[in-house]
């Protein structure tokens, strides 16, 4: 959460923020989730919990956004193909000026570093990346 808290305080001098939060397909095949044969109902329920635990953090950030009086936009992508793919294409179809990200890795070595999600972004972006810990 202290990423999107960064990118309020970042978003009070262009009043404008999109909260953006992506979802890899790809990454659920291969989870611990589905370790057996992959059933589309078993799927759909591993999406629809991701969907749900995103909303309720996009909510959050929305009413902070809103007690601040700044302009918030969420978007919420599923996607197969990668997560950093998806941010770095969105952040250039949407000319964004800055990109917030935490660094909470979620494999291996990286994770003591930066997260691989971040560290990609960071290595992509066209933009400026702020990595928050």
């Amino acid at each position: 959460m202290l990423e999107a808290d960064c990118a309020l305080e970042m978003g009070k001098n262009n009043n404008a923020v999109i909260a953006l939060n992506v979802i890899d397909l790809k990454y659920l095949y291969s989870s611990s989730y589905v370790w057996r044969p992959v059933n589309p109902d078993t799927i759909k329920s591993v999406v629809k919990n991701h969907e749900e635990d995103a909303q309720r953090w996009l909510a959050i950030v929305r009413g902070k956004a809103n007690d601040n009086k700044i302009k918030l936009r969420t978007e919420f992508i599923i996607d197969a193909t990668s997560i950093v793919g998806v941010i770095v294409e969105y952040a250039e179809r949407e000319n964004i000026d800055l990109l917030v990200i935490g660094s909470r890795g979620l494999t291996g070595f990286k994770k003591l570093l930066v997260g691989s999600v971040a560290s990609g972004v960071v290595a992509y972006a066209h933009c400026p990346v702020m990595v928050v810990k």
